[in-house]
């Protein structure tokens, strides 16, 4: 990843118009104070960013009618002293806090920094905590949440792995036996088993699949068509650090994520020599078969590509693509079809309104809808809470299909956990409920049921009540609850 200053803009962004298509894209009434980088959703129904000047984080808040594109900005706490990243790792836990790790840049120079910290969003207070042992560089290293809950990280310059427990933010190596190159540049596409699928970039054009369980990588084979771009894009010594070590960029791909069919779309750049990009869908193993099968998928048009950009899942199974030069793609598991809109270059993450949140700056709406069995599911649930109190509720489906969203090696907003919203009946006013402690992180758990917390908002107005579990931007069949 390598820095877009021009993403940085909030006042370019308000520029942005709103076009009329079938699909919409709507700037938000009040545009971030300091531009946005990343934004992560966080279990409370708000999304946290995280400003330009690397260092400084906004709270996105929903309006009383839990609009985001009505929400208002407020500054929340700024990262510890001597930590400022850019193009880290970063995740969602399942207690609701969120973990960065490392950076490609820090304080706007390459540094591949080791550094990590916790956000606690109720003390809203940035801790630092130890890399794990032995690790010098992390930088835009590719990263993953279990569905055990355990945050794993690849280690950029090496095939070493490391997991850590949330409980005791203590890490442990993880075996990372047959891995075929390095991890710099890769990502990471959690499956319903809990292996996690790659695109390798060094050794390209080969994938691979992890297996928690054995602690190895399985051959994936080809993906037919090469999603690696240029490995000249960028110099061949990028010199970092105090004694200035030389780094190599191998290239770069664009993001991979799951459909709700069960295949991975990835996409990718121009590879060397070619002015063509393209995209390859991974089928997952049939009955008897050791593992998928790769076929090629539409190439980008006008010479576009997605060099180290984002995806994100839409409601309706599409993936929302993004290409290099900012424009908006959606596949419908055949067509590539390009949208009259334009991210400037900003990172996508689904909301739980069936949005596509783009850049911090505007949301993307698609047509068509989910199918019912995509959704949440609710099988045991309180009747009556109380306002500041804390519940468990249970049901499937809670984490979704997929991980909602992808970037890659670094700014992975995924969103594949449960969030609880509730919507007074006489006011039509929404309130999320931060939900905490799930009992997977896993998706496509099928008819497993999935347990979580969620602690009901003082604010929550009392009365009859409605409340949903979404997933994914896809809620569930709402069920009648009172707050008193």
């Amino acid at each position: 990843m390598f820095r877009r200053f021009a993403l940085l803009l909030a006042a370019s962004f308000a520029a942005l118009p709103s076009l009329a298509a079938a699909q919409t894209f709507t700037n938000l009434t009040h545009q971030p104070p300091d531009g946005v980088i990343i934004t992560m959703q966080m279990t409370d129904g708000t999304v946290l960013a995280q400003g330009s000047n690397d260092s400084d984080w906004w709270k996105l808040t929903p309006d009383i009618k839990g609009s985001y594109v009505n929400g208002t900005w407020s500054r929340m706490a700024d990262l510890p002293s001597g930590y400022s990243p850019y193009a880290q790792a970063e995740a969602v836990l399942a207690d609701g806090r969120l973990i960065i790790s490392g950076g490609e840049y820090n304080f706007n120079q390459f540094s591949f920094t080791n550094q990590t910290a916790v956000y606690d969003p109720l003390a809203n207070k940035w801790t630092m905590i130890d890399p794990p042992k032995g690790w010098t560089n992390i930088g835009d290293s590719p990263e993953i949440v279990l569905p055990d809950g355990r945050f794993v990280l690849g280690y950029k310059f090496k095939t070493k792995m490391a997991a850590l427990d949330p409980k005791t933010l203590t890490w442990t190596p993880l075996p990372s036996k047959g891995k075929n190159g390095e991890h710099a540049e890769e990502g990471w596409v959690l499956l319903p088993d809990g292996s996690f699928l790659t695109v390798d970039v060094k050794s390209h054009p080969e994938s691979e699949r992890y297996v928690p369980e054995t602690g190895k990588w399985l051959d994936e084979g080809s993906t037919i068509v090469d999603l690696r771009g240029p490995q000249n894009c960028c110099g061949t010594c990028i010199q970092y650090g105090p004694k200035n070590k030389c780094y190599d960029p191998p290239g770069e791909t664009g993001a991979a994520i799951r459909r709700p069919d069960g295949t991975i779309f990835a996409t990718g750049a121009m590879p060397d020599g070619q002015n063509t990009a393209h995209t390859a869908i991974w089928t997952p193993p049939s009955k008897g078969n050791k593992k998928g099968r790769w076929t090629p998928g539409p190439d980008f048009p006008n010479g576009d590509e997605a060099f180290d950009d984002p995806v994100s899942i839409l409601p309706n199974g599409n993936v929302l693509a993004e290409g290099y030069s900012g424009a908006l793609y959606e596949f419908d598991g055949k067509h590539l079809t390009r949208e009259p809109f334009n991210s400037a270059g900003g990172i996508l993450m689904p909301l739980p309104t069936g949005e596509v949140l783009v850049g911090g700056f505007a949301v993307y709406k698609s047509t068509g809808t989910y199918q019912p069995s995509w959704a949440p599911t609710i099988s045991a649930f309180p009747s009556t809470v109380a306002r500041g109190s804390s519940y468990q509720i249970s049901g499937t489906q809670f984490n979704g299909l997929n991980q909602g969203a992808a970037y890659g090696d670094e700014f992975d907003t995924h969103t594949n956990y449960p969030l609880v919203r509730i919507t007074n009946n006489a006011t039509g006013h929404v309130f999320y409920a931060r939900t905490h402690d799930h009992s997977s992180m896993g998706i496509a758990t099928g008819s497993a049921i999935i347990m979580t917390n969620f602690d009901v908002p003082s604010a929550a107005e009392t009365g009859a009540s409605k409340l949903e579990v979404v997933a994914n931007g896809i809620p569930s069949t709402a069920v009648a609850i009172t707050v008193n």
